[in-house]
């Protein structure tokens, strides 16, 4: 993930090759602009997306980018994949630096979200956050109202020895569940109903928090999302 902030003078001298000396004085000459104002402090802290301009070149201008994809079956959540279509492959190339804030398995479908923003995405990502991700799910068998308890009151992963947190199932159906986790282990849901020997036939992830799959964004399309947009996701019901 690419969010961070380091040194002014140092990345002055990542971008001109310029050393301590040179800098030094260009800083003195207030030749050097940070977010349209001269600066003349070396160890200014800049972030990601601040703006930098020495000698009137700038050396970096980068602009927050945050995208919803509607992401289909099949398609791997990564940047680069040998041998499967990448979520990446499915956007312009334009978006190629993107990473994936929350990422789901080959096989399900639904609310992707892909950005440059580091903090951003590890504010989705971030336990302690509890930010709710809603599933649709599709079961082989009838689900069992025994379901409800178990997920309500967590269970016990040996492999990774976790208890998982409360998770709200309701029963849409006989054979399809709505499913709310607070969190995003491996294969999850697929393994909690694996303790019902129920196996998963499909699942579709439509909401993360207060940003919700738009009904008119078909499968494999994608939205960019404006800042206060991407905040939604933080917002509760």
């Amino acid at each position: 993930m690419g969010s961070h902030s380091s040194r002014l003078d140092k990345l002055i001298s990542q971008h001109t090759g310029m050393n301590k000396r040179e800098i030094k004085l260009t800083l003195a000459r207030q030749q050097v602009w940070v977010d349209d104002t001269i600066c003349t402090e070396a160890d200014r802290l800049i972030g990601q997306f601040t703006k930098v301009v020495v000698e009137d070149q700038i050396i970096q201008d980068a602009k927050p980018v945050y995208v919803l994809l509607n992401k289909p079956k099949g398609a791997v959540s990564a940047t680069k994949d040998p041998n499967h279509q990448t979520v990446v492959d499915l956007l312009p190339s334009c978006f190629s630096n993107l990473h994936i804030a929350g990422r789901l398995d080959r096989q399900s479908t639904g609310l992707l979200l892909l950005t440059n923003d580091g903090e951003w995405s590890r504010r989705i990502t971030c336990p302690t956050k509890k930010l709710d991700k809603y599933y649709r799910v599709t079961l082989q068998n009838a689900i069992d109202d025994d379901c409800i308890e178990a997920f309500a009151q967590g269970m016990y992963f040996a492999y990774e020895d976790i208890i998982t947190a409360p998770a709200l199932l309701d029963i849409v159906d006989e054979y399809m569940a709505e499913v709310v986790l607070t969190e995003g282990k491996y294969h999850q849901i697929k393994r909690m109903f694996g303790r019902f020997r129920n196996p998963v036939l499909s699942l579709h992830r439509w909401r993360i928090g207060g940003l919700a799959l738009p009904k008119s964004l078909s499968i494999g399309s994608y939205r960019v999302l404006s800042k206060t947009q991407a905040e939604a996701v933080f917002e509760t019901k």
